[in-house]
């Protein structure tokens, strides 16, 4: 069931996300060459807690992290390990907050410290058209668009830049759980007139995950959660929640 949200809510909604952002920003600055990952959740925890909200992933039953850190051929649910950062690596920050009795869910990713020559540019064009996606799609998150005009852009932006979409992981509602309906995906599945109508209230999370190769995924290091590309080529994902107002999509 979609739970639509009151402009009291979407309020509460949104100082969470502004504290999110806030915590997303200094971990993505703090992730240089030389830190581990255990050093970045670390530091996650310590902004959580001095901001006066906990960590929505904790609340995930037998996940025990406040982020999701994906190096590389990690697509999500990365956890936190003594690995650490080097030139080059593609790392995504995945987290949420839990503020007021709502949740908000944000990821980005980003390439640690310095890539050179070819293999700069491949990872900041392969990085761009995610980002690009991502803003297109939140441009979609109107009153009278559907869940199905969101699919369309983010896949057509992803693979007319001749990446693939990771079609088993999808965008979701989110509000007083993590994860809500609708689910969001990053493909149409049908025809767009028969995707969910966005009546106002509605809160969801965009996310594009795609890969440099193929979309096919699976489980690595034996943990139950990580999941990689299938041929080891560089995964992103980029991540805001969204509320659908009448004044548009407020991020």
């Amino acid at each position: 069931m979609i739970q639509r949200k009151t402009k009291e809510e979407i309020a509460i909604m949104r100082e969470g996300g502004a504290k999110l952002g806030t915590i997303l920003q200094k971990l993505l600055g703090y992730s240089d060459p030389g830190i581990s990952l255990l050093a970045i959740e670390k530091y996650a925890n310590d902004l959580i807690d001095k901001s006066g909200a906990k960590a929505s992933f904790k609340t995930v039953k037998g996940y025990h992290w406040a982020t999701c850190l994906c190096v590389n051929e990690v697509v999500v649910h990365g956890i936190p390990t003594s690995y650490i950062l080097r030139d080059g690596d593609v790392l995504t920050i995945d987290i949420g907050l839990l503020f007021g009795g709502f949740h908000t869910d944000m990821a980005w990713t980003k390439i640690v410290g310095e890539a050179k020559g070819d293999d700069k540019k491949l990872k900041e064009r392969f990085l761009q058209v995610g980002q690009e996606a991502l803003w297109d799609a939140i441009k979609q998150a109107n009153i009278g668009k559907r869940v199905g005009n969101i699919s369309h852009v983010v896949q057509s932006t992803i693979e007319g830049a001749g990446f693939s979409i990771v079609k088993t992981l999808v965008g979701h509602g989110v509000g007083r759980s993590l994860h809500e309906d609708p689910q969001v995906p990053n493909y149409r599945r049908g025809p767009i007139e028969d995707t969910y109508p966005f009546m106002g209230g509605e809160t969801i999370a965009i996310e594009p995950i795609y890969a440099q190769g193929g979309g096919s995924i699976v489980y690595e290091n034996n943990d139950g959660w990580t999941l990689a590309t299938k041929d080891h080529s560089l995964a992103a994902s980029f991540e805001h929640s969204i509320a659908i107002t009448e004044d548009g999509p407020m991020v």
